[in-house]
């Protein structure tokens, strides 16, 4: 049997960081770690399809860490989601941030909000095998439908 690799509690241990509650945490605090968790596995995606310059490793990576990305992703998703993941996933969505899109909607930005919060929690929980299924369902969705 196939043992689970849980990414935060690796972390955990290894550099000593108590045990939190994720219910005290901010859904934007949620949303931060959860865009850091998602870029570096879209990251870790990108390099492994080969080795090449590193600006056309960002543009790919680019084209799936965007807001307008992440929103197609989290619709693609909501009916897989439980109803622990999408009350997540709106409170992330209807959190007022101080920050606005760049290059995006004000409804993608909050949708790719609700995403990255979703993610956050997944990552913090401890739940990397569910996190990692839900990221490789919605970019399997962004490949076919988008690019």
């Amino acid at each position: 049997m196939e043992e689970s690799l849980e990414l935060f509690g690796i972390i955990k241990k290894g550099m000593g960081i108590r045990d939190i509650d994720l219910v005290d945490y901010s859904p934007l605090v949620l949303a931060y770690i959860g865009d850091s968790i998602y870029e570096i596995i879209v990251r870790t995606c990108v390099v492994t399809k080969g080795n090449t310059q590193v600006n056309k490793l960002h543009k790919k990576s680019s084209s799936y860490v965007n807001a307008h990305s992440q929103a197609v992703i989290i619709m693609s998703l909501m009916d897989k989601l439980t109803d622990e993941e999408i009350r997540i996933y709106k409170r992330g969505r209807n959190a007022k941030s101080v920050t606005m899109a760049k290059n995006a909607t004000i409804s993608d930005y909050k949708k790719a909000t609700g995403f990255e919060a979703l993610m956050g929690y997944l990552y913090l929980n401890n739940e990397t095998d569910r996190m990692l299924e839900l990221m490789k369902s919605g970019l399997d969705y962004l490949e076919k439908n988008e690019k």
